[in-house]
């Protein structure tokens, strides 16, 4: 038996345009509002993946967290000074120290920063989830490593250091499964945003449940030629979404978001004309089995 959860973490605004990379505002805000500084609400959402043989919790990503100083959640737009990850976990029934695997889809400050401790003047921030093992790829591990100039800043120094300090990284494998999940999981690799973004596939019931990171990090970026300014190849994370949703339109399946402010799952779609959409959306997913 398995169950998957949507626990929300803190909350984020950033530039719209930067969002939505060469797409005019025109287009976008018909989707997300901006405010008066044109920047966008943002969700910073985790997997929460709970089974029962064996029995283990299994969070996917940890959002953005509160590890930053108030001058730098500011700059970034963290809207709550709390660890809200850490807090809705506990409102789930689940505190960090239970949870058994932490994997990561990449290593930018937005998607691993609540692996760390929450600010406080004078003290160092320390990892959390203290009794994880946490899944990273070989490919990004080594981008995080030896960032380009391009994006260097969207990585934490210190927290690379911490994980790789902590004896309980493991590196899955360019172009393997990892052991560690075993039956039920599979990896997807993309590299359009960030090189060696992993994708986990989770089989359900009623047909898989993928949690497609910032290769599609909410429902208006579904659609193929939308993407991030963020994104390193643009053109070919266009070809890694387009295979990833072709699939999961032939098995009936769903995607779960991170940052959608509104959508956190909903299945995928395609009309007569090839366009991809999501369907039957969730706002939040509570101990789904189906």
């Amino acid at each position: 038996m398995r169950s998957i959860t949507s626990i929300e973490g803190n909350t984020q605004k950033l530039d719209g345009g930067s969002m939505f990379g060469n797409a005019p505002r025109a287009l976008w805000q018909r989707w997300i509002e901006p405010d008066e500084l044109n920047r966008i609400p943002l969700a910073c959402r985790a997997m929460l993946v709970q089974e029962s043989n064996p029995k283990r919790n299994i969070l996917v990503e940890t959002g953005v967290g509160a590890f930053f100083s108030p001058e730098m959640k500011d700059r970034y737009g963290i809207q709550e000074p709390e660890h809200c990850l850490i807090n809705n976990l506990q409102a789930a029934g689940v505190s960090h120290e239970e949870i058994d695997i932490v994997l990561l889809t990449h290593l930018h400050f937005d998607h691993a920063g609540g692996l760390l401790s929450e600010w406080r003047e004078g003290e160092e921030p320390y990892l959390l989830f203290p009794n994880a093992t946490y899944l990273v790829g070989e490919v990004q591990w080594q981008r995080a490593n030896d960032p380009h100039a391009r994006d260097r800043a969207s990585y934490i120094p210190m927290l690379i250091t911490l994980l790789a300090q902590s004896g309980r990284l493991e590196i899955i494998p360019e172009g393997q499964q990892s052991a560690t999940l075993g039956e039920g999981w599979r990896l997807h690799e993309s590299s359009g945003h960030t090189p060696g973004q992993i994708l986990p596939e989770v089989q359900m019931p009623e047909g898989p449940v993928v949690y497609p990171g910032d290769l599609i990090p909410g429902s208006a970026w579904v659609h193929l030629p939308i993407t991030m300014g963020y994104d390193r190849f643009p053109e070919q994370l266009i070809d890694e979404k387009r295979q990833l949703l072709e699939g999961l339109v032939e098995r009936g399946g769903r995607l779960l978001f991170v940052h959608d402010p509104f959508v956190a799952m909903g299945r995928v779609t395609k009309d007569a004309k090839g366009k991809y959409s999501v369907e039957h959306t969730d706002e939040q997913v509570r101990a789904l089995q189906r």
